[in-house]
């Protein structure tokens, strides 16, 4: 059942020719089997393969391990990047600058990565002057949950039914789909609609600065600016769509990173939770390596479900609403 078993040795060996050849130019142009996406993209030890057609409604980004398998970003990326669990995967939803809302589709099998959509039109984040787009690489913790049934003691609000969100605040533009290693410095609990939204603040463990940076205070000495930028971000980035400026817990303090890694480690348990069944959710689980999962499938069923997807799509024109700037005056 599990993929690293059930993949031939054949088709590994193919697989690997293939990214040996394609990993210089990044483009698939072949149609036969693994050619049915638009681009690939080496992410660590995750490949990303696109289907459908860009800036369109079918547009998906899914998974592939280092075998060749398509994996479930949600479930099938540990959590944890080390046996320490000092440092975390981090899935980049959203690159900085960028305005598209992309994010883990909870509701398809293998969670892709698609653009959220708002009354039938792709949605993207407006440009809340001096902000343009989402100020620092964007993201989700895999294996994380935040359990909509649990009331938060910290919060007094329960959890918004999404994996755990994540800022990585680092000097390099990420890509869309990678999988980067990531410390986590410390966190801000964001109130939306009533919810309990998690954003762990966090730095590739690549960047220059990332080993003199270790807590929520470091943040100040390195960035200066950033922190303060961050909370603004979040609470006027829906005023121009006609919402209320966004509410935090803890009056917009943010918390250090013990505290951070503790809300990390419980919201993975609600995942397991999740995963096992224990807990009923209307979420896809479908995997491909978390062995005791129900929902785990074969190689040859992860890959069946991904040529399952679209491969078609009308691109939406940009609208130049996208580009405009808003000058959001807060209360």
């Amino acid at each position: 059942m599990v993929c690293r078993t059930s993949l031939s040795l054949s088709r590994v060996l193919l697989w690997r020719s293939i990214v040996q050849k394609y990993s210089s130019s990044h483009v698939l142009s072949s149609r036969s089997h693994l050619s049915s996406c638009v681009s690939f993209r080496m992410s660590g030890k995750y490949t990303t393969v696109e289907r459908g057609v860009p800036n369109s409604t079918d547009y998906r980004i899914f998974f592939r391990n280092e075998a060749g398998c398509p994996v479930s970003p949600m479930h099938d990326i540990p959590l944890y990047a080390n046996e320490a669990k000092n440092v975390v995967n981090m899935v980049v939803e959203i690159p900085r600058w960028t305005n598209p809302k992309m994010e883990i589709c909870l509701a398809e099998a293998l969670n892709p990565i698609k653009q959220d959509i708002k009354k039938g039109k792709l949605r993207y984040v407006s440009n809340c002057f001096p902000h343009k787009g989402y100020i620092w690489n964007y993201g989700a913790l895999p294996q994380t949950w935040e359990n909509p049934e649990h009331l938060d003691p910290a919060t007094g609000c329960k959890g918004d039914n999404d994996p755990i969100d994540a800022l990585e605040i680092g000097s390099r533009v990420a890509k869309r789909g990678e999988v980067i290693q990531v410390k986590i410095l410390g966190t801000v609990a964001l109130i939306d609609e009533g919810e309990t939204d998690w954003k762990v603040v966090t730095i590739d463990v690549n960047d220059p600065v990332a080993s003199q940076m270790n807590d929520i205070t470091d943040i100040d000495k390195f960035f200066p600016g950033l922190l303060k930028a961050s909370i603004e971000w979040f609470k006027i980035y829906k005023i121009p769509d006609g919402k209320p400026e966004n509410q935090f817990a803890f009056n917009g303090e943010p918390k250090n990173a013990e505290f951070a890694k503790n809300v990390v480690a419980e919201v993975h348990q609600f995942w397991k939770s999740l995963i096992s069944k224990e807990i009923q959710a209307p979420i896809s689980c479908t995997n491909s390596s978390v062995v005791d999962s129900a929902d785990c499938v074969s190689a040859e069923e992860a890959e069946a479900l991904l040529q399952k997807s679209s491969d078609g799509g009308v691109a939406e024109p940009l609208s130049d609403s996208v580009d405009k700037w808003h000058y959001v005056h807060l209360k």
